[in-house]
């Protein structure tokens, strides 16, 4: 197979690990800087074009796109979809994930459960807002945030009324949610390729500090997880519409809660603390769903045949 990776980087720990199991498996890759990627949009040959060079005949795309350039990374994604390049993850459903405030809608919807969640936009709902969720102490989250960057636990009711204000303010979009103290700054992430979780690990916070965030000094250590933990994950997985995804969660009083669901999901971390082969499983997955795409082809094919 010829493989696509849209990354930024080709020298990431996990893009690194992507190409050297998809070589070690006899496929041929190619690392894309998504943004030096623009396109031609046309209804019957689309194409993409990278630093003066025509792409063609790729079988499929793992995009690693970064929070930052998911508009133009979903863009370019969504051009390789149009030319029939099988995309590890859809770019909708990246795009869906992306939207915090919006996943978490998708996540109430079908049930699944998740800290109490408030959002508004006028300040003078702030002390109401504040009360729904349970009073402080609570966490407040810039929806663009990522990696932990933008979310703030307030510990009072003054705090929590002061940085809210303060961000409606600024005119950027938040959400409020419940603290989970009994999960006593640690959450677990959950690799989910296809229907199955393939590895799991406990993420603590560092001393002082409330976000468990490998990249803010957490650690990583292995779990075992709950059924009900793993089911949990898994759905989150196939309601956001992700085929490889990482299902971030928390311990609570009431069973787990999910807090993001990450489409570019990092390796380093998981398969240090796994001891498992991550990457040499994603590519695994790709090759059974482009098996099964060209298997169906030819029965379509054959079909076709026969009637003429």
């Amino acid at each position: 197979m010829r493989i696509a990776i849209l990354s930024r980087n080709s020298k990431l720990y996990s893009t690194a690990r992507i190409v050297a199991a998809a070589e070690s498996r006899g496929h041929e890759v190619r690392v894309l800087d998504v943004l030096r990627c623009y396109m031609n949009i046309t209804s019957h040959n689309p194409s993409i074009h990278y630093r003066s060079e025509e792409l063609t005949h790729f079988d499929a795309v793992i995009p690693r796109i970064g929070n930052s350039v998911t508009f133009y990374g979903t863009a370019v994604l969504r051009q390789f979809e149009m030319m029939n390049v099988f995309p590890l993850n859809e770019s909708v459903a990246i795009s869906r994930s992306r939207d915090k405030l919006r996943s978490t809608q998708l996540l109430a919807r079908k049930g699944i459960g998740l800290p109490v969640t408030g959002f508004a936009n006028n300040p003078d709902d702030t002390n109401d807002l504040i009360e729904q969720v349970g009073g402080a102490p609570l966490v407040i989250k810039l929806l663009q945030g990522t990696q932990g960057i933008g979310v703030v636990l307030a510990e009072t009711h003054n705090a929590a009324e002061s940085v809210i204000q303060a961000f409606m303010g600024l005119k950027v979009n938040i959400m409020v949610q419940e603290y989970i103290k009994e999960a006593q700054g640690s959450d677990i992430r959950c690799f989910v390729i296809g229907d199955k979780v393939v590895a799991s690990m406990k993420r603590q916070a560092a001393p002082g500090e409330f976000r468990s965030n490998l990249h803010r000094g957490g650690t990583a250590s292995l779990v075992r997880l709950t059924p009900e933990e793993r089911s949990t994950a898994v759905r989150a997985a196939k309601i956001m519409g992700l085929n490889v995804c990482g299902v971030d969660m928390l311990r609570s009083n009431h069973g787990p809660v999910i807090m993001e669901v990450n489409s570019s999901p990092g390796l380093k971390g998981i398969e240090e603390a796994s001891g498992k082969d991550i990457a040499g499983q994603v590519i695994q997955f790709i090759e059974k769903r482009f098996e099964t795409m060209e298997h169906a082809k030819d029965k379509t094919h054959t079909r076709t045949r026969g009637k003429g």
